[in-house]
């Protein structure tokens, strides 16, 4: 079988603003306000539309605190946790030989950093990452770069995602679909037991 697995509050729960907030000079009394509009512009850095190097310095002069470089990037990338019990599921899904392909919005500080510090990543030789893509989910575009470059049949691909929106549009699409909840990770492994199983269709 043939499955795309999200990044984020999948296999990777992640928290920017308490890693992000160390940046900000002591005292800030908007310190919220400037970390937002940092993530504002995320989805045009992860579609890939501003470049490392252009968003990088940007980010820091938002943040006012002149913060060298490598420490706003050490800063951006140390927000992650392994969400253990999908990493189980990974390793036993590639024992059986599945095919494990990664399906994220993401951007250039964290990848290919990740993929050299979370050895989970290795179990994925596949993938579309949206910054190389062009394009983020939920737009129908990053689906079919997908299936075109993978030679998906969505029919028969299992797609696991945290967010509603992207879910629907992989529903529309045809995706075989389950919205994960790290808070019920049981019912996830209900749902994919039933799959390998080659049940009838079940999408949430």
């Amino acid at each position: 079988m043939t499955f795309l697995f999200d990044i984020g509050k999948v296999l990777l729960d992640f928290h920017f603003e308490p890693s992000l907030a160390k940046l900000l000079p002591p005292g800030t009394p908007d310190a919220m306000q400037r970390l937002m509009v940092l993530l504002e512009k995320k989805d045009d850095f992860e579609a890939g539309r501003i470049p490392v190097e252009e968003y990088v310095p940007w980010a820091i002069e938002r943040l006012g605190s002149g913060v060298p470089h490598d420490d706003f990037l050490h800063a951006w990338r140390n927000i992650f946790t392994p969400v253990e019990p999908m990493w189980r599921v990974v390793e036993s899904l590639a024992a059986g030989g599945h095919r494990l392909i990664l399906f994220s919005n993401t951007n250039g500080i964290h990848c290919p950093w990740i993929f050299e510090n979370y050895d989970i990543f290795r179990h994925f030789p596949e993938a579309v990452l949206s910054f190389e893509a062009g394009s983020i989910k939920p737009e129908p575009e990053i689906y079919h770069h997908a299936i075109g470059v993978h030679g998906l049949k969505p029919a028969e691909t299992r797609y696991i995602d945290d967010l509603p929106a992207n879910i629907e549009t992989g529903k529309q699409l045809g995706f075989r679909t389950w919205q994960y909840d790290l808070n019920d990770h049981p019912a996830f492994e209900r749902w994919l037991a039933a799959e390998l199983m080659d049940g009838e269709p079940v999408n949430r």
